[in-house]
Order: structure tokens, then sequence, then C-alpha cells
């Protein structure tokens, strides 16, 4: 695909990177004259995924997060991959309140908060290889509805 423009960002898979790449994914969609809910969407999605990267797929091991951001006109596409551990069964996966690791009081709510602040919201996964988030959001410029 072609984009207007696109950014890629690798970092390890780190709890203290989630913020980063959340501010990342914001600014480089602020080229775009998003609205401030649009902004707070992609910034609570992107965390959401790269969260889920880093807990679920690397069990919090050594791993490397890539961030994909690109546009064409005012629909943005981001992707969050890893090569992590993968999911089993994604149907069950992104079911709301489903959690793999109840252990550490996670609410299951990862998935149900991505499509929610997204317009879409496709996750790919196999076992052992890893797992890509493909999200999109049409940006709203009209800030006075």
């Amino acid at each position: 695909m072609q984009y207007d423009n696109e950014m890629t960002l690798q970092f390890q898979a780190k709890s203290e990177n989630e913020a980063f790449a959340r501010v990342v994914a914001a600014t480089f969609v602020s080229q775009l004259n998003p609205t401030v809910s649009d902004i707070t969407d992609i910034k609570t999605a992107v965390s959401e995924a790269v969260t889920n990267a880093i807990i679920h797929g690397y069990e919090n091991k050594e791993g490397i997060v890539t961030l994909f951001c690109g546009y064409i006109e005012d629909e943005v596409t981001i992707i969050v991959t890893d090569k992590g551990k993968g999911i089993q069964n994604i149907e069950q996966a992104i079911q709301p309140l489903y959690t793999s690791k109840p252990e550490l009081e996670r609410s299951g709510m990862g998935f149900t908060v991505m499509e929610t602040f997204m317009d879409s919201m496709k996750v790919e996964s196999v076992e052992d290889i890893g797992t890509k988030i493909t999200m999109t959001k049409i940006i709203n410029k009209d800030t006075f509805l």
C-alpha cells in the first residue's frame, strides 16, 4: 500500500516504552490536524496494543515491538507487531473481560478498548511466531459538531 506518509519505530518490549510509543503515534498523526478526541483515542489504542505485546506477547521477557503509522488522506493506519508467543485463540482473546493473566489483575478489556476507540481493528497471530494488530482511524477535522 502506498501511504501519503509513514513511519516505523522499533523499541524494546519494556513497560516504560509504552508511553513513548503512545506519544510518537500521537505526534505523527498531529500532522493531519486531528481533534483532541482523535489524539486521545489513538493514544489509548496504541497504549493497549503495546501493553498487550509486552505483557502477553513477550510475557515481560526481552523482545522487540514494532509500531507502524501511516496515512492516506484522512485515514490513519497503526500496526503494532511483536514476535512473541502469539495468541492461541483469537476469537476468545478478543472477547470482553477475557484475560490470560488473571493473576496480574488484568481487566481483559484491551482489545475491546482498541475496537471502541478506533474505526477498525484486526488481530492476526500465529503461536510461537507473534501477533500483529492493525487499527485504522478516520481523522475528524470538523471540530464544531
